[in-house]
């Protein structure tokens, strides 16, 4: 099909140009109208232009898909498939409209693949950085059952409580880093500018100093005189750390250690198993079998060692087990939480009993999250006091002997 380069304004008046592929330029006015956008220059030309062409530099240097282009799409293919336009206009409509350049390009392949014959799912794992293997499967139920808009509604609003929920536990993380931070630099202000001038008025005591502040003197000379090994070792140990947390095995012990983490800890493992009491009430939901729920939801708890055990889960139901007693074995959930999947697998409504753990879990982590300040101010005042004694004592006893000799 041909290709036509266009000139349009979108809903806030914005203008907008690109190159789409058509049959005329008839159609590709049908598909900026379905977009929300109204063209104002339609015409014909020989393929994609080079301002469309991206050299290898700027596409080096864009950004790369983000999770809120794929939530945005769900939420926008949902309204054009429910208004009842075509796969591949809705596809058309926005690419054209999406502000992802990147984005833009896998619509691009989805449109190619579904002209080639393939189905939506299997489209979509040719990119499998972009979709999740959940969001894959829940396409894939909604082809089979005839609901695809409805899973794409569902995905959306499931995407939008992830990203809450990850916001929430970054910005309950973010306080207690932020402090820790603040008392390294200030060591080493202390190390590097303060201990030094002070070590000046001690060498004229001539007269042997205390233990204490012969330590802190010992530690500001190691800090001036191998602060750059000491940066080199800090640098190469957090490359190190980062190789470490990339395996499988040290991403597990890592996200198992994060659990254990004193008040933090506990915050993370709510907000991960409130994303699986979601993820797996959608999936039931959505009429996807317990076996395969379990294992696609496990990618969604964003931590390696809950997942683990949600893997664990679907092995037992896989031997026959019931949902209650492979998730009593494996001990990240509460007797409360129990209690009410027993309810749920009684009745026949686990995806409502899910549900309902997912809004427990969240209640907690936003009451955890606003008395997060209450429960670190304590533990951080009693290691700003140990600090601040360290130094008091290192600093001014050296002078209790000359002051007592001069009042004397």
């Amino acid at each position: 099909m041909p290709f036509f380069e266009y000139k349009a304004r979108n809903s806030r008046g914005e203008l907008v140009q690109g190159v789409l592929e058509g049959a005329d330029s008839g159609a590709i006015a049908s598909q900026l109208f379905n977009s929300g956008i109204t063209p104002i220059d339609i015409r014909q030309t020989s393929g994609p232009s080079k301002s469309q062409s991206d050299s290898w530099w700027s596409r080096l240097l864009e950004k790369q898909v983000q999770p809120i282009d794929v939530q945005l799409f769900s939420r926008q293919i949902y309204a054009l498939l429910k208004a009842g336009v075509p796969i591949m206009r809705a596809l058309a409509g926005l690419q054209a409209s999406t502000v992802s350049k990147p984005f833009a390009r896998v619509i691009q392949d989805l449109r190619d693949s579904l002209d080639a014959g393939r189905d939506l799912s299997s489209s979509m794992r040719r990119h499998p950085a972009v979709f999740s293997s959940f969001y894959l499967s829940m396409v894939t139920v909604g082809e089979t059952t005839g609901r695809l808009e409805e899973i794409f509604l569902r995905l959306f609003d499931q995407m939008e409580f992830e990203r809450d929920m990850r916001q929430r536990v970054k910005a309950a993380i973010r306080y207690p880093i932020f402090v820790i931070v603040a008392i390294i630099v200030a060591m080493a202000v202390v190390n590097i500018w303060v201990i030094p001038a002070f070590a000046k008025v001690f060498a004229g005591f001539n007269t042997e100093l205390p233990l204490m502040t012969r330590i802190l003197l010992a530690t500001s000379n190691f800090t001036v005189n191998y602060w750059p090994v000491i940066a080199g070792l800090l640098i190469g140990a957090i490359a190190l750390f980062r190789m470490y947390i990339s395996t499988t095995d040290g991403r597990y012990k890592w996200d198992r250690t994060k659990l254990r983490i004193p008040i933090v800890g506990k915050i993370i493992q709510k907000a991960a198993l409130a994303r699986f009491a979601r993820s797996f009430a959608l999936a039931s939901r959505s009429g996807v079998p317990v076996v395969q729920g379990l294992h696609v939801v496990a990618q969604t708890v964003d931590n390696a060692y809950i997942a683990t055990r949600i893997e664990q889960m679907r092995d037992g139901v896989e031997r026959g087990e019931s949902v209650l007693r492979t998730a009593t074995t494996t001990g990240v959930f509460t007797p409360v939480v129990l209690q009410m999947v027993a309810v749920g697998e009684e009745t026949g409504e686990i995806d409502d009993l899910m549900d309902e753990i997912a809004q427990m879990y969240e209640r907690e982590v936003d009451y955890e999250l606003k008395t997060l300040s209450s429960q670190i101010e304590p533990i951080l005042i009693i290691a700003l006091g140990v600090l601040v004694l360290i130094l008091a004592l290192g600093i001014f006893l050296p002078m209790a002997g000359p002051c007592a000799l001069w009042l004397g």
